[in-house]
């Protein structure tokens, strides 16, 4: 069980990080961060977010906590945590926030030493915002949290981190294997944002703005987008996301077909489907 003397790093305090830090303060944790970025650190300081913060990885900031979570890019975890895990006191737990898993939760694990623990986690929250200046806890309030354990992950260390999905306020916990959070994301996440962004580029949208309504503007939120991060999650979860890319243009075609031959019933029987499909999002 996690309680409350239970020492926690959050290492990248961006908007999740910080969002992160922001809610486990509030709930009396100690809390400390590590970014590369001082003025993110005088910050979050500032306003009463961590407790202590560091730009740099040593012995200080890493060997008296108990949890350290990673607010980073996929290949950056990895990376990190082959030259700095020897910092991380042993029967520390590690957890992330990463979009995809299955290229990032068995390459941590293989890379940690025994005493360390790693169990993956992903919180279905954000915004289309970055920077700890934009930190806001109330973001993980009805939110889903999905944990992603493997054959090596003792019991222990998996409540933990389900643990902290629900004191961070998120509303439903779910265990899901890598592999399935991977081909769950590809659709609910990852694809959304692919459709959002043809949207937006395949017309002229400079002259589409001044007459869209709220469907377009509905649909096209989620295209501003950190081009950074998301082209790495495409492409470290590539086969599962090209896999519901082809779903969704089958599924297209019929639509397509529907309108070129004059399907009315089709058409109906397909919006019919969506309506009550979408109804199950809003109870």
């Amino acid at each position: 069980m996690l309680t409350a003397d239970k020492k926690i790093l959050v290492v990248g305090l961006g908007l999740i990080g910080g969002s992160y830090a922001e809610a486990l303060t509030r709930r009396g944790f100690d809390v400390a961060a590590l970014t590369r970025s001082a003025e993110s650190i005088d910050f979050a300081l500032e306003k009463g977010i961590i407790s202590r913060g560091f730009t740099e990885p040593c012995e200080d900031a890493l060997s008296d906590r108990d949890i350290v979570i990673f607010c980073l890019y996929p290949r950056v975890l990895t990376a990190w945590i082959e030259k700095n895990q020897k910092y991380i006191r042993d029967g520390a737990v590690l957890t992330d926030v990463t979009g995809v898993k299955g290229a990032v939760v068995y390459k941590v694990q293989h890379l940690l030493r025994p005493s360390l623990e790693f169990v993956g986690a992903h919180p279905m929250a954000g915004r289309e915002v970055s920077g700890v200046r934009n930190a806001d806890c109330s973001i993980f309030r009805g939110a889903n949290y999905i944990v992603t354990p493997t054959a090596e992950n003792t019991p222990r260390a998996v409540e933990l981190v389900e643990d902290l999905g629900r004191l961070l306020g998120f509303s439903r916990i779910s265990v899901l294997s890598p592999e399935k959070h991977d081909e769950m994301i590809a659709f609910l996440s990852q694809l959304t944002h692919c459709l959002a962004v043809s949207l937006m580029t395949c017309r002229d949208v400079e002259h589409l703005s001044a007459y869209t309504g709220d469907s377009f503007r509905d649909l096209t939120r989620i295209a501003r987008i950190n081009d950074e991060m998301w082209s790495e999650l495409f492409l470290l979860n590539r086969e599962e996301l090209l896999r519901q890319m082809d779903v969704f243009s089958s599924q297209m075609g019929i639509l397509r077909e529907a309108v070129a031959s004059g399907d009315a019933e089709t058409l109906k029987r397909l919006m019919r489907l969506s309506t009550e499909r979408r109804a199950l999002f809003d109870k």
